[in-house]
């Protein structure tokens, strides 16, 4: 995976787009881990949705106008994963009941790591996200971004979403899996591209 034209790579709309995401994240959780008023936590939960939505955009536009580069298919699940970590410890903090589905995420995330790393060490790596994980990641933004918006929220409220998101998790979990040592795995070649 050698970069060719690197300004091409870094200076990419998309890419930039995820190097924003990236330095959000720290501005996400000073505010967050701040916060004393309404406000605060609102200008928290609106920085975490201009993440989102620019997470959109910028996967939108790299296929749409090729743009798609070596960089920006490793910054932006980086960026994503990154985002969703701090998201999840920041509001773990606040909620106790939420550290099961920080536990399960870091499990999840360090198997595609280690699963991912050991493929490509054979030349082989899934053709991209399965549905499962990009509904699970759809699913822990807007309940954890429902959590940031809505502090005081009733704790029966916060279990509910503390047990749906670990639902999902544990479904994407068992497709990455499912997808690495299945009958039906999904891993390919690099060289079929």
């Amino acid at each position: 995976m050698f970069i060719k034209d690197w300004k091409k790579e870094i200076f990419s709309i998309p890419n930039l787009l995820s190097f924003f995401r990236l330095a959000l994240i720290p501005v996400y959780a000073y505010i967050y881990l701040n916060a004393t008023q309404t406000y605060q936590y609102v200008l928290a939960g609106a920085i975490m949705a201009v993440s989102c939505l620019t997470d959109m955009i910028d996967g939108k536009i790299a296929r749409r106008y090729n743009m798609i580069t070596t960089l920006g298919k490793i910054l932006d699940p980086l960026a994503d994963k990154i985002t969703q970590f701090t998201l999840t410890l920041c509001l773990s903090l606040e909620h106790p009941v939420l550290m099961p589905v920080l536990a399960l995420f870091v499990v999840k995330e360090l198997f595609q790591l280690i699963m991912g790393i050991l493929h490509l060490r054979k030349g082989q790596m899934l053709p991209g996200a399965l549905m499962a994980g990009k509904v699970c990641t759809t699913v822990l933004f807007v309940s954890l971004i429902a959590l940031v918006l809505f502090p005081r929220i009733d704790p029966m409220a916060v279990n509910l979403i503390a047990f749906v998101d670990t639902v999902f998790l544990a479904i994407s979990f068992v497709s990455y899996i499912r997808a690495y040592f299945g009958k039906n795995r999904k891993v390919q070649n690099l060289d079929t591209e």
